[in-house]
């Protein structure tokens, strides 16, 4: 899981949830050589032991909650075109680490996969677990078929699967996450009630028969697709026309309260340059596996701002009296 954040001056703003949050190997690795090389890192660091150890173990805590005990023999890492992918450098880093584990693991496209006799299959062999790359999420489109009947068919273990972006990931959960009165109901604790008032911005399912309400105020708005990923598709308020206007509300969107993100200043080619700054948490079974940062410029995050890009977040102590950071 990934917990995306904008450090607003009232606290931090929980932005977005994904489950397919790419990184998190590059990230541990990354953590690592900042311990080697930085004191101060390892002091400040917000999570202990060896992350790429904990990430492996998530995959095998998956796989028996799904298959009950052992491992599996074949892990398979499917990523639409994987080669041209962003972050293939990490799919290569995810083979290493499920070959190191002893788990035999390939990197394929949907389209390369079989479903016959029972099983899920990647030419002779057969596949036993997919880490799921896809933003397919739902397995919609004709090349994620095969992958989609092994699923329903429960020949093999997805993670993360349809199941777990409906429940925990889709951004319509959020307009629930601000429903007082739901959550309530739901027998919601006023401590958890307030936390939730505390950190998600207020989110609401775009409505057509809202329009004219959310065309008024849409630039105090952000406008993403329910199931969309990253920053595809999405739109701040008073960037958007007419036209995308139309787009918007002819599909499934959600409208937010736009919190703007902190910002740092770095130095790139000699230069002091600011960034804007979103945290990630990485997360699994309810607990923190690491947490990294992304910089970047625009409108939304992205990894091809010079000097952009991950980079480590640390947590430090705040004295009460002075308001200063402390190590």
């Amino acid at each position: 899981m990934g917990y995306d954040f904008h450090l607003s001056p009232d606290g931090p703003k929980l932005i977005e949830i994904n489950t397919n949050a790419g990184g998190v190997l590059i990230n541990a690795y990354l953590s690592q050589a900042q311990r080697l090389c930085c004191t101060t890192v390892e002091q400040a660091e917000v999570h202990s032991g060896d992350p790429a150890a904990a990430i492996m173990e998530s995959y095998l805590q998956d796989w028996r909650r799904q298959r009950k005990n052992g491992q599996p023999e074949t892990i398979a890492i499917v990523d639409e075109d994987p080669v041209r992918q962003f972050f293939y450098p990490e799919l290569l880093l995810f083979k290493s680490l499920f070959e190191r584990n002893g788990v035999r693991a390939i990197i394929a496209p949907p389209d390369k996969l079989k479903h016959r006799d029972g099983a899920l299959w990647f030419g002779d062999k057969t596949v036993d677990m997919v880490y799921n790359r896809l933003t397919d999420f739902y397995f919609e489109e004709a090349q994620s078929s095969v992958l989609k009947s092994a699923y329903l068919a429960d020949d093999v273990v997805v993670t993360p699967n349809p199941r777990a972006h409906a429940v925990l990931a889709n951004k319509n959960n959020l307009s629930l996450l601000c429903d007082k009165r739901l959550l309530r109901e739901w027998n919601i604790g006023e401590a958890h009630l307030q936390a939730l008032a505390d950190g998600v911005p207020e989110t609401t399912p775009v409505d057509t028969r809202r329009q004219d309400e959310f065309w008024a105020a849409r630039k105090k708005l952000f406008f993403k697709p329910a199931a969309g990923f990253g920053s595809k598709a999405a739109y701040r308020g008073d960037k958007i026309t007419r036209r995308v206007w139309t787009e918007i509300l002819e599909n499934d969107y959600v409208a937010q309260a736009i919190v703007q993100p902190s910002v740092r200043n770095i130095v790139v080619d000699g230069a002091i340059d600011t960034m804007k700054v979103d945290i990630r948490n990485y997360t699994y079974d309810a607990a923190t596996l690491l947490t990294a940062a992304r910089l970047y410029q625009g409108q939304t995050t992205n990894m091809r701002t010079p000097g952009g890009g991950f980079s480590p977040a640390f947590s430090v102590d705040i004295d009460q009296q002075t308001g200063c950071a402390c190590e």
